[in-house]
């Protein structure tokens, strides 16, 4: 019998990705990278998630807020953790402890949350195609990362925003060396085609005949132009698809966040949105749901918002999967509103107000 005072375990039951996958979408959230540069604790430009080591609570914190709204999985903020990047902001002896640190504050949340705890690799920044050195070097980060994700004991491994085809496929063999399931999720350019030319199609086939469990696209590209991609690598794979875009309204003429232009012409210092200008661009949360709807009708059952999403994005995108978390006790409800409700204990005067001065155009029609 547990002792009187024993803390309670998540009511939910221990599933495997692949096994919630079976039985429906999974939500992943991330974000962490802009979410935590808007509040001040890390530097846009190199984006190395120093805030694990010097911030642990609030890391802690975002986690649980992600879980809140609806989030399946946990997952370490080691993106950018690694040797290459570290090496850039003169914090490489603190790779080790950076990342041990962001494994064990993901790992108590999902542990008592009842969610999946994942692994992060990603993109190395130094990786060419006719480089071999440069593949011996991301070779080692990405088996550096994954030997203390395997420690921490997560239930599988992320390996994202990959924009050359050849990378991706070096960090999924170093996944499966280490007998990890793989998610592996791709960062296309805005020519529409990975650096080495391949489509991004042709590239989630390889990735699946190689032994990912789950292939798709995360980054860089917003709803819009996600999905006619999303929609060419569900027809060329049978395994599962991955699906998490930026909250930007990218175009066909802008289809990554990194080419977005401003017309209003109020960029950032460097004349342009990206990466700390995107404001104007942003999705609202029911975009988000809509796109959550759009992917998972065209067979994505891995979702998830990347560089850009709060938790009201993911809750919206829960919402939209017919889920209730637990942060849709405070979803709107706009019936006592002073100006926009219906609720018979407002003042009638201020919403005939309301109506004359704020109803749009097509309502009053």
């Amino acid at each position: 019998m547990p002792a009187k005072n024993a803390p309670k375990k998540a009511s939910r039951k221990s599933l495997g990705l692949l096994e919630r996958l079976a039985a429906g979408p999974v939500i992943c959230a991330e974000g962490y990278l802009f979410e935590f540069e808007r509040r001040g604790y890390l530097q846009a430009g190199a984006y190395v998630p120093e805030v694990v080591l010097e911030h642990p609570q609030l890391v802690e914190g975002l986690h649980r807020d992600f879980v809140h709204a609806g989030s399946d999985v946990v997952e370490a903020f080691t993106y950018y953790a690694h040797r290459a990047k570290l090496k850039i902001v003169g914090r490489e002896r603190d790779l080790a402890r950076i990342n041990r640190a962001a494994l064990a504050i993901a790992k108590k949340v999902a542990r008592s949350t009842g969610t999946l705890l994942a692994g992060d690799i990603c993109n190395t920044s130094i990786y060419a195609t006719d480089d071999a050195q440069s593949h011996k070097q991301a070779r080692r980060i990405f088996d550096e990362q994954i030997g203390w994700a395997v420690d921490a004991g997560v239930d599988f491994i992320v390996g994202e925003t990959y924009s050359f085809a050849g990378e991706a496929l070096l960090a999924l063999e170093a996944i499966k060396r280490a007998g990890q399931p793989a998610v592996i999720t791709l960062s296309v350019p805005r020519e529409g085609r990975m650096r080495e030319g391949w489509t991004a199609a042709e590239t989630c086939r390889r990735l699946q005949d190689a032994g990912a469990e789950v292939v798709g696209m995360n980054c860089a590209r917003g709803p819009a132009t996600t999905l006619p991609l999303l929609r060419e690598i569900r027809a060329a794979v049978t395994c599962h698809v991955a699906a998490l875009p930026v909250p930007y309204r990218t175009t066909p003429t802008e289809p990554t966040f990194q080419s977005l232009t401003d017309p209003s012409g109020a960029s950032g210092p460097d004349g342009r949105p990206f990466p700390t200008a995107l404001d104007p661009f942003l999705c609202n949360r029911y975009e988000i749901g809509e796109f959550g709807k759009e992917a998972l009708a065209l067979g994505a059952r891995y979702l998830g918002v990347c560089c850009g999403a709060g938790p009201h994005h993911v809750r919206n995108l829960a919402e939209a999967l017919g889920r209730r978390p637990a942060a849709s006790r405070y979803s709107p409800d706009m019936s006592k509103h002073i100006l926009f409700g219906n609720d018979k204990r407002l003042r009638q005067d201020y919403l005939e107000y309301a109506r004359r001065n704020y109803r749009s155009p097509a309502a009053s029609g």
